[in-house]
């Protein structure tokens, strides 16, 4: 049912009446804009604009610049039965469901006590020297007795081994100096080295890696120009690692942001497609406040 309201509007012309109608008679969903209402009706996209933009100005259309979960920009179109319900927002669609309050975690199990403090180790009272204890004179004397410190000499225990220094720690070679090593075969067939040989060669090419120098460059030094006939790859590599090690190479400058360019928005007037920061009217359309007036 259409209201007399919208049939006998003294402001719109009959082609807005028309046009509103029709949209009235749709149902959800159903394109209404300039382009499938002009492949519906003979009138040209400059009537059936102006018709939309009559109907939007009244408030029996209201045209809205959404954004669709592919992240495409969209305009919808919501229709209105009377004008006065344009002051509260669309129902929201059947198929999305009201976001709840995530259910705060519980509270975190407190940290396990610390273990008690180890067992004393037994070497500790090994490495101390025994207490000496007096033994008594078998042999005896006209006197009373042995006096103080007059008895021999007690026996000290075995000195222990002074402990071994520590190995030294294994030096961290860089992860890709072993690989680099193993594809120098792709610049010369003759550089298919054995495997004790990457190992022998691998911390001289992780100190270049480590001045900053790149993977590519230090291939190309190691394979440019090698001798002809080459009897010993390994012991050219190594006089290479050696002869040729450039300095600390400074960091390369941060590469600069590349600006992107504006994101593609659609027109409000003619609904085309331009390039713009914001939602909004083309520069071929006139502005909003020009069809106002």
């Amino acid at each position: 049912m259409i209201g007399n309201h919208l049939l006998q509007h003294r402001e719109l012309s009959a082609t807005a009446i028309g046009v509103a109608a029709y949209i009235q008679s749709l149902p959800d969903g159903a394109p209404v804009g300039i382009r499938a209402l002009t492949e519906r009706f003979p009138e040209g996209e400059a009537r059936i604009g102006s018709a939309l933009r009559e109907l939007e100005r009244h408030g029996y259309l209201e045209r809205r610049t959404e954004r669709l979960p592919t992240g495409r920009v969209a305009t919808r179109t919501y229709s209105y039965n009377k004008p006065a319900t344009t002051s509260g927002g669309p129902p929201p669609p059947p198929d999305r469901e009201p976001v709840s309050d995530p259910e705060p975690d519980p509270d975190p199990k407190p940290d396990p006590d610390p273990d008690p403090d180890p067992d004393p180790d037994p070497d500790r009272d090994r490495d101390r020297e025994p207490v000496p204890t007096p033994e008594a004179d078998p042999s005896p004397g006209p006197g009373p007795g042995p006096g103080p410190g007059s008895g021999p000499e007690p026996e000290r225990g075995p000195s222990p081994a002074p402990e071994p220094d520590p190995a030294p720690e294994p030096r961290q070679l860089h992860p890709g100096a072993a690989d680099l090593l193993a594809g120098l075969r792709r610049y010369d067939p003759r550089l298919l080295l054995a495997e004790r040989d990457v190992q022998r060669l691998a911390p001289g090419v992780s100190t270049w890696l480590d001045r900053g120098a790149d993977p590519e460059a230090v291939g190309l030094a190691l394979t440019a120009n090698l001798p002809e006939p080459m009897r010993s790859p390994a012991s050219v590599l190594a006089y290479r690692l050696t002869a040729l090690l450039p300095p600390r190479l400074p960091q390369a400058p941060a590469a600069r942001p590349v600006r992107r360019p504006d994101p593609f928005q659609t027109c409000d007037g003619c609904e085309r497609a331009f390039r713009a920061p914001h939602p909004g009217r083309c520069r071929d359309c006139p502005p909003e406040a020009c069809e106002a007036a």
